[in-house]
C-alpha cells in the first residue's frame, strides 16, 4: 500500500484540513490523460477508492492508482515560492 512521508502527511493535512470541508476531506490520486497521476483535493473519496491515512492526512486512491502505487511512497516539499509539489518514490525494504 502507498505510504506517506512525514512531510507529505503534514502537507496533505494542511491542504485539506484548513478548508471548510467534511472530516473525510483528503487528496485523491487517479490516472490523468497524460499517463501520469492527477492529485486533487476532495471532500470525500469515490466509491471503490482505497484510503491511506497518516496522521490527519487522508489520501484516496482510485483502483488503477492503488494497484500502480502499491509499492510507492508519496513525498512532498514546499518550494521557495510557497508552491507544494508531490513526488513518488520507491519504498525502502
Amino acid at each position: 500500500m502507498l505510504t506517506l512521508t512525514t512531510t507529505a502527511s503534514e502537507l496533505v493535512g494542511s491542504l485539506t484540513g484548513g478548508q471548510e470541508q467534511s472530516a473525510d476531506a483528503g487528496l485523491r490520486i487517479s490516472p490523468s490523460s497524460e499517463g501520469a497521476f492527477a492529485l486533487t483535493t476532495v471532500s470525500a473519496g469515490e466509491p471503490g477508492d482505497d484510503l491511506v491515512t497518516s496522521g490527519s492526512a487522508k489520501v484516496y486512491l482510485d483502483e488503477v492508482a492503488s494497484a500502480a502505487l502499491d509499492d510507492k511512497v508519496l513525498d512532498a516539499e514546499v518550494g521557495p515560492d510557497g508552491a507544494v509539489s508531490f513526488r513518488l518514490g520507491s519504498q525502502s525494504s
